[in-house]
């Protein structure tokens, strides 16, 4: 479904992020972006998404293809209706609208009719029971862990068949991460949805996904299936803290 080749991202003209990542996510798969903060993970997805170039960023170098379709110059908005979402880091929510008013939102780039927005509210709603009840409160004062659902919930609301989503786990409790993570894998699994997650929480990233990549200062430094990964002794070492 989607395949990164070589690609470089520089800030500014200068400061170079990423450089020589090359990565792939196949059809109905969950794959793990891993590494510390400041890998590039973020810079990654950016470039994916289409959003790298409003940063102050530019893919330099390699290519992007996604449904084997070239997508590197392709606007962030034309992305989202060809099937890539992307849930940035830190649970971005409109904090004045309400939950149901976020999800919307959602929603408006298909340009759906009175029934299919409502078809696709319950659909979220059935995946995220709690933002059926939080659904006339203002997102702003939903907790963390239901404003992750809510960006969450959100991007699906776009019908996207590749999700790109930035540390989920981020700020959140362990029982919150946990849920979240299941919430994904259903949806993997009954759905088909493929996801690219990005991720400092290595033990539960790789709990859940297929496969896995691990960045350090923007080169990707290890790869595998999410097995082979959890039995590296320098993953354990670097980042699980485990000595063989």
């Amino acid at each position: 479904m989607l395949r990164v080749n070589d690609i470089e991202v520089i800030y500014d003209g200068a400061i170079l992020a990423v450089s020589g990542v090359s990565l792939a996510v196949p059809q109905g798969s969950i794959v793990a972006l891993l590494g510390a903060n400041g890998a590039g993970k973020s810079t990654t997805l950016k470039a994916i998404s289409g959003l790298v170039r409003a940063g102050r960023a530019a893919l330099s170098r390699g290519s992007i293809h996604f449904k084997g379709q070239p997508s590197t110059d392709t606007s962030a908005n034309l992305l989202v209706q060809q099937g890539i979402v992307h849930v940035l880091e830190g649970r971005h929510v409109f904090p004045h609208l309400t939950v149901e008013e976020n999800l919307i939102s959602g929603g408006f780039v298909r340009r759906p009719g009175r029934q299919a927005l409502q078809t696709g509210l319950e659909r979220i709603y059935a995946w995220f029971p709690r933002l059926k009840e939080k659904r006339k409160v203002q997102a702003g004062y939903t907790s963390g862990g239901e404003q992750q659902m809510v960006a969450i919930g959100r991007a699906l609301m776009t019908n996207p068949s590749l999700v790109l989503l930035d540390e989920p786990s981020m700020g959140l409790a362990p029982l919150i991460v946990q849920e979240i993570f299941d919430i994904v894998s259903q949806l993997n699994a009954s759905e088909n949805v493929s996801f690219l997650i990005a991720e400092q929480n290595i033990p539960v990233a790789l709990k859940h996904a297929h496969y896995g990549y691990v960045l350090e200062t923007g080169k990707v430094v290890l790869s595998g299936s999410a097995e082979q990964l959890l039995q590296d002794s320098a993953l354990q070492d670097a980042y699980l803290g485990k000595r063989q």
